[in-house]
């Protein structure tokens, strides 16, 4: 079992997503994983700088941590052909540890671009394989071209590689998704504790990590703790579908209107309970992931750093799968 921490671009600036991302190596953390988005989720969490100049300033003050996105869209907003570029650096100036981390996208991040953003679940799914065919293809070394049905290169070429490529993690939830993950990506990313995931990810031959984010907000009591996440993170529970397709934070505001503070007590832990923590974790455990990621939605990130390291690291660790089979 490893265990990450989230690092909430949508929250905080970039100098404070590296002070945090060297307490959390410093607290025993196996690695980081940011959010790759342009815009929050919602206009009071007030921040989204870019992702990729973080982590390397994150590869550059750290000695230890994995580092990873969590996760970028290689398709509208990106064209593959720069992440697969980007990703290679990256993996060299932290020598070896960065994850790659991708997905189908977020309407709310791609259509600023001006591209727009597939309606179709179907064509987000046929643009990220191919986007993966190109990114291992650049990876391949030499000149490359490719031609799909959406996307393709000319005679493209990735001069700075490693010797050890980034493993991919691609985020997923249905039978194609999972597909995806297994045949192109060498582990897979999901946010939702269902068995299902792992077990489509495993008939399709997946062999790889398996993460998922657990959400969480520390405070010193329940009641500052969830309201913090309510005032921030309430956009967590609308669900995959529709945190996929809505544009803009002013829409995710009007779409979060009726959640309340008991519902998010019921899907995050919340408080100084160490045993929430572990109840709210286990689940995720017995879906079959084994890379835990720590989503602090409380209003104190520094509190939760000192929390994990006193009291979850151990606790976390040493779950397993409460049914022997998973």
């Amino acid at each position: 079992m490893e265990i990450g921490y989230k690092l909430a671009a949508e929250a905080f600036g970039p100098a404070e997503l590296v002070r945090q991302a060297v307490l959390a190596e410093q607290a025993g953390f196996d690695f980081v994983e940011i959010s790759d988005h342009y815009h929050p989720w919602l206009d009071n969490q007030g921040h989204s700088p870019f992702a990729w100049t973080v982590l390397g300033s994150i590869a550059a003050k750290t000695s230890r941590i994995g580092l990873a996105t969590g996760v970028t869209c290689p398709t509208v907003r990106y064209h593959p052909a720069i992440i697969a570029q980007a990703a290679a650096t990256l993996a060299l100036l932290s020598e070896g540890r960065f994850v790659l981390g991708v997905g189908s996208g977020e309407r709310l991040n791609e259509h600023v671009v001006g591209h727009g953003f597939p309606d179709a679940v179907r064509t987000r799914h046929e643009l990220l394989r191919e986007a993966l065919e190109i990114i291992r293809l650049l990876w391949s070394g030499g000149y490359r071209s490719y031609e799909g049905k959406h996307l393709r290169i000319e005679d493209a070429s990735v001069f700075d590689l490693p010797d050890t490529l980034p493993l991919i993690a691609v985020a997923a939830s249905g039978q194609v998704s999972t597909r995806i993950a297994a045949e192109l990506g060498d582990g897979l990313f999901a946010t939702e504790d269902k068995p299902e995931i792992v077990r489509r990810y495993r008939e399709a031959g997946g062999t790889g990590p398996r993460y998922a984010e657990v959400p969480m907000a520390w405070a010193a009591d329940e009641h500052t703790a969830a309201a913090a996440a309510l005032e921030t993170s309430r956009w967590a529970l609308t669900g995959w579908k529709v945190m996929s397709e809505l544009p803009n934070p002013v829409n995710f505001e009007a779409a979060t209107t009726t959640v309340r503070e008991e519902d998010i007590l019921e899907k995050f832990a919340c408080g100084p309970d160490p045993a929430r923590y572990v109840e709210v974790a286990q689940p995720f455990v017995d879906a079959g992931f084994d890379r835990l990621v720590m989503q602090n939605a409380g209003p104190d990130p520094d509190g939760f750093i000192d929390f994990y390291r006193r009291e979850l690291d151990g606790r976390l660790r040493g779950l397993t799968p409460q049914d022997a089979q998973v």
